[in-house]
């Protein structure tokens, strides 16, 4: 694949990596499985520390639907493991995902993970990829922004909604406004059905139709 930052859909490439758990290959070693990669600017940095807090604290909530977490950085893997000892020793907290030590930047430029406008860096990217490999949610922050673990967690949890019952997920769900935790069943797309809609479903019009799950 070009080194560009890959589209919605498309499948994420092959990659062998070295973490802090040894060599991993992607996404082949996740096969099944739903995973969130993301990416830090650096170890021994303060923003990146209280997320990695933050995953890890989340962790067995992302395990219990049966998404795995990967850390990437283009530091090496010694201070990957330093600086998660120095994580241990500070917040009493164990990082037991896998970072990528993407020391040569390989990864990170496939995955469009450096911004030239914002430094050399990696910025904070976020790849949802679910179980045949394929991408299905990219979200990029800037270095001085931390991110909301759960609203990843939620992201992965709407995914697996979608996925599952072909029905779409409101803003905040499952504590939308308007639906609370109720979901959007996809428009109709002939009018015979549309029609049909408003009396077989809870609708606000033939396009906007609502269900529990």
């Amino acid at each position: 694949m070009e080194n560009r930052i890959p589209l919605l859909g498309e499948k994420m490439p092959q990659l062998e990596v070295t973490t802090t758990h040894g060599t991993i290959n992607l996404p082949g070693d996740y096969s099944g499985k739903w995973f969130v990669l993301f990416s830090h600017p650096a170890d021994y940095t303060p923003v990146c520390t209280t997320e990695f807090v933050a995953f890890q604290q989340r962790s067995q909530e992302f395990k219990d639907i049966g998404c795995e977490l990967i850390g990437l950085s283009i530091d090496q893997v010694f201070s990957h493991i330093k600086w998660i000892d120095w994580i241990k020793e500070t917040f009493d907290v164990d990082i037991e995902f896998p970072v990528i030590a993407d020391d040569m930047g390989k990864v990170a430029a496939q995955l469009g993970m450096v911004h030239p406008g914002k430094g050399t860096n990696t910025v904070r990217a976020v790849f949802i990829v679910d179980p045949q490999g394929a991408l299905r949610t990219m979200l990029y922050y800037p270095q001085e922004v931390g991110r909301n673990m759960d609203e990843i967690l939620r992201t992965v949890k709407a995914l697996q909604m979608s996925d599952t019952n072909g029905v779409a997920c409101p803003a905040g769900w499952p504590n939308n406004e308007i639906l609370g935790d109720r979901v959007i069943i996809p428009p109709a797309t002939d009018h015979k059905t549309a029609k049909e809609r408003k009396a077989q479903s809870d609708c606000y019009d033939w396009w906007f139709c609502h269900k529990i799950v």
